[in-house]
């Protein structure tokens, strides 16, 4: 299991910490951390670099995003403790804990434990206009559709999604800026993407070149949404310039995850820095704007770490059953 570090590590003294935080019980905290996110050109990259910046700022602490293969991922990593967060979404955080995410088949990874809402991923299809296709009944067969990275979300979710739509296609994985050159290069048809809107690959490529974003029909998002585990999400039309109305689509939850043996009073501050403020969230990327307290209840797969609990407690009002707060019980 193998990803790349990213270079600049944000670094603060913990002098510049905040006056709160500066009195907190700092027992047993990290000097530094890692958000295990996915790979660059992706929201969650952009996301998790961002969210750990604000947090090793705040905290005084040293801090930074590895690129990784996104969710799947993800959950190993922080259930292993090589990342102590990292950002995942329902549905493989549903797998890993039932013990069958492909990275280790067999292995339950329940040391990984939900800290807070990100927001939902849609599920979208980019081509480029000059293919003619404009819905996804005129994917030809046989089309090689990338996929994201293998493992990632995407990768997992949506060829299922497709094959239940009848689409006959070619596999193809890759990171998301790599697979936005393949397809400028006419090597890809399709992009199936799974990342939060807008992504930046989508948002480049509609500068370089003529893209369509082709939406679901209302027969089409019914069948996924009673096969697999989303709801209707419309993508807004001022995601993207391409678009003229919103996008009808399907979507999926993601949260924020940390190892379940660090430090309750560390995730509860580190927690803290990201729901107390939300304009900076949305600073980072626009898709933080459902990064809200409210959405706690988003959670529908994992157990909670006890410092993220006690904040949702404390301050959004939730009702956690102790039953699903590690070590509660």
């Amino acid at each position: 299991m193998t990803f790349t570090r990213i270079a600049a590590l944000a670094a603060t003294t913990a002098l510049t910490a905040t006056a709160v935080f500066a009195q907190e019980d700092r027992t047993g905290w990290p000097e530094s951390f890692t958000v295990g996110t996915a790979s660059q050109g992706g929201t969650f990259f952009v996301y998790g670099a961002g969210w750990a910046n604000l947090v090793a700022d705040e905290l005084g602490l040293s801090g930074g995003a590895e690129v990784t293969g996104g969710p799947m991922q993800n959950m190993a990593l922080v259930h292993t403790g090589e990342a102590a967060f990292g950002l995942t979404t329902m549905g493989p955080a549903a797998e890993s804990y039932a013990g069958t995410n492909p990275i280790a088949p067999g292995l339950q990874m329940t040391n990984a434990c939900a800290m807070f809402p990100m927001y939902q991923t849609p599920f979208s299809v980019t081509v480029l206009s000059s293919t003619g296709i404009e819905d996804i009944a005129d994917i030809p067969a046989g089309a090689r559709i990338g996929f994201g990275p293998a493992g990632s979300s995407s990768d997992t979710y949506f060829p299922l999604m497709l094959e239940a739509l009848g689409v006959e296609f070619e596999r193809r994985n890759g990171g998301w800026d790599d697979l936005g050159g393949q397809l400028q290069d006419g090597l890809l048809d399709v992009i199936a993407f799974a990342a939060g809107v807008p992504i930046p690959t989508v948002s480049q490529l509609e500068v370089q070149t003529d893209v369509n974003i082709i939406e679901f029909t209302e027969a089409e998002q019914a069948t996924i949404m009673e096969q697999f585990p989303v709801s209707a999400f419309d993508i807004p039309a001022d995601t993207y310039s391409t678009l003229t109305a919103p996008a009808r689509s399907v979507a999926m939850w993601n949260f924020a995850i940390a190892n379940c043996d660090l430090p309750e009073s560390f995730v509860y501050a580190v927690t803290d820095v990201i729901m107390s403020d939300n304009e900076r969230m949305v600073g980072i990327h626009s898709a933080a704007t459902e990064t809200l307290p409210e959405h706690w209840d988003k959670n529908t797969a994992l157990m909670w770490h006890p410092g993220a609990a006690r904040w949702f407690t404390e301050n959004a009002g939730a009702t956690i059953d102790p039953a699903t707060i590690h070590g509660a019980m």
